[in-house]
């Protein structure tokens, strides 16, 4: 089976980065992409501004691929090409649904969310596998009834005839430069040999040794503890599971045929990638310095606290706060990366440069390194704010990676 590729919600690349394992650019600012994935298309589009510079950089670095860029919505999935693997980051929103007017529709998600568009995409093109990413708060999202979202894109993939497992990463644990978590999602059809080969597996060793996640990120077996769940069970379809469904899922899962298995799993620990290590071996520009000011700054934003704050109701409280390190310990990976990365804020990585004795925030390129993307991988013409944004947004590409290489050798056993 071909290795060809959907990529949605694409951002900057990260996915084409890690699967292909690109690590540099050429003269002409493209991606030196010698993997043996095919990438078909791929859709950025970001709403309410009319500067698209994910989108710009992609196309930048991947000229010579069908790049859209319109409102995914406005697509027509049919066009599509027809893929073996479609993947994407795409946002943790309310996934809800409710009958339509018309009994002819059904049932209808709600109006913008985009997983009814990947679920639209599985629907008219059926890949054979799919990989996705998003914030591990999609396990207990919403909060007023927490796992419903997370069921309601099970029951859709279990519906369409596809199994999946899931896996709550953080990357430094596997030797990454960055305490990032995230959720992924690996899908498969059922009539794949790949499925067929599952079926015959225990669900809990799938979860633990079997499965594509645990091939990847080998982790400490829990064997015998994972709960059970029927999405089949009070549940006659999307409607009433959206209406009643309310459970906890853990850290890792596998679902067939609308039956769950959900466990809690340690990671077996790989030595990570120190801050120090990822930070450029060159003169620092002056500008990433930190002035007197933001030095006061950044100490009162970084301290503990407790205010006094007011309500929309009128209700008084106070806003607290722990305290957190005056700066970044270069002897730890990086923490989550942030879209407010570079701003006076909180949650910037604020480094002693060692040459200089001052305090100072990453450059874009060390940004860029904290997630494995080549260096210079933003510098396309965007505001050096956005390419902050862009990785604050981005995914840690060597965990995707790590995955490509556990789903080639599946894939390599299709006919």
């Amino acid at each position: 089976m071909e290795k060809t590729v959907v990529e949605l919600f694409a951002g900057v690349g990260g996915f084409r980065v890690g699967l292909n394992g690109i690590t540099k650019i050429d003269k002409l600012g493209r991606a030196s992409e010698e993997g043996e994935w095919k990438f078909l298309w791929s859709n950025q589009w970001e709403p309410a501004t009319k500067l698209q510079h994910a989108f710009d950089c992609y196309n930048a670095r991947f000229a010579s691929s069908d790049n859209s860029n319109i409102d995914i919505s406005l697509v027509d999935k049919k066009s599509i090409p027809s893929h073996t693997l479609l993947v994407g980051g795409f946002p943790c929103q309310d996934y809800s649904v409710a009958r339509s007017l018309s009994n002819e529709r059904g049932i209808e998600g709600k109006k913008g969310v985009l997983w009814w568009q990947i679920n639209a995409i599985l629907v008219s093109k059926k890949p054979s596998f799919v990989l996705l990413e998003n914030v591990d708060r999609l396990l207990k999202s919403p909060s007023k009834q927490r796992g419903r979202d997370f069921a309601i894109m099970l029951r859709c993939f279990s519906d369409l005839g596809y199994s999946c497992e899931w896996r709550v990463i953080n990357a430094a644990d596997y030797g990454g430069p960055q305490r990032r978590r995230r959720i992924y999602i690996f899908a498969y059809a059922n009539k794949t040999m790949y499925g067929k080969t599952m079926d015959n597996i225990n669900p809990e060793n799938i979860i633990t040794s079997e499965g594509l996640f645990a091939k990847s990120f080998p982790v400490k077996s829990n064997q015998g503890h994972a709960s059970k769940l029927n999405l089949n069970i009070g549940y006659d379809d999307l409607v009433e599971l959206s209406n009643k469904f309310k459970a906890e899922f853990e850290t890792a899962g596998y679902m067939s045929r609308h039956i769950i298995f959900t466990e809690k799993v340690i990671p077996i620990y790989e030595k990570s990638v120190p801050l120090s290590q990822i930070l450029e071996n060159i003169e620092i520009d002056k500008k990433y310095f930190l002035s007197p000011q933001q030095v006061a700054k950044f100490k009162f934003l970084r301290g503990g606290k407790s205010i006094p704050r007011t309500d929309k109701n009128g209700h008084k409280y106070n806003y607290s706060e722990g305290a957190m390190s005056p700066y970044d310990d270069l002897s730890l990976p990086g923490r989550t990366m942030l879209t407010s990365e570079g701003t006076t804020n909180r949650s910037t990585h604020i480094i002693m440069d060692k040459k200089e004795n001052k305090l100072r925030k990453l450059t874009p390129i060390e940004c860029e390194r904290l997630n494995q993307f080549p260096d210079n991988w933003t510098r396309t013409g965007m505001p050096e704010n956005k390419r902050y944004f862009m990785m604050g947004n981005a995914l840690v590409c060597g965990v995707i990676g790590r995955i490509g290489r556990e789903l080639s050798k599946i894939i390599d056993k299709e006919k």
